[in-house]
């Protein structure tokens, strides 16, 4: 839903291409905006709301070789980072969400969040989110 940087690292053509009835001229320089890839709603069905369901059954994963997902990139310009995310963050994101009860901060419920984006160089909330841990 929020990518960290909204926009990938910049690609150069290798070839004349036409992508969505544009023609790309070779040597051109291209921006791939993720943000946008993940809220196509001709791909997705509710692209605005957070439904991790939508994946269980799907052949679509994050490794790059999907392009309608690529939270990591893809290609040579991959995130370097990717292995240790996906062994790390499953086993700390399931520890802290074990080890802890969690509530939202001053009465939020889920159906009032506010999930508008703030653009910038990075990809944050407009309105901070804050969940309380009680142990």
């Amino acid at each position: 839903m929020h990518p960290t940087v909204p926009l990938l690292l910049p690609r150069k053509a290798s070839a004349e291409a036409e992508i969505g009835g544009y023609i790309i001229p070779k040597g051109a320089q291209v921006l791939i905006n993720a943000w946008a890839v993940g809220r196509d709603s001709s791909v997705w069905d509710n692209p605005n709301l957070f439904m991790p369901e939508r994946f269980l059954g799907s052949e679509i994963d994050v490794l790059g070789r999907n392009f309608e997902l690529i939270p990591f990139g893809g290609g040579r310009r991959i995130c370097p980072g990717m292995p240790l995310a996906m062994r790390m963050l499953p086993l700390m994101l399931g520890s802290v969400l074990n080890c802890f009860e969690w509530k939202l901060e001053d009465g939020v419920v889920p159906e009032t969040m506010n999930m508008e984006d703030k653009f910038g160089l990075t990809l944050q909330m407009a309105h901070s989110l804050r969940a309380v841990a009680i142990s």
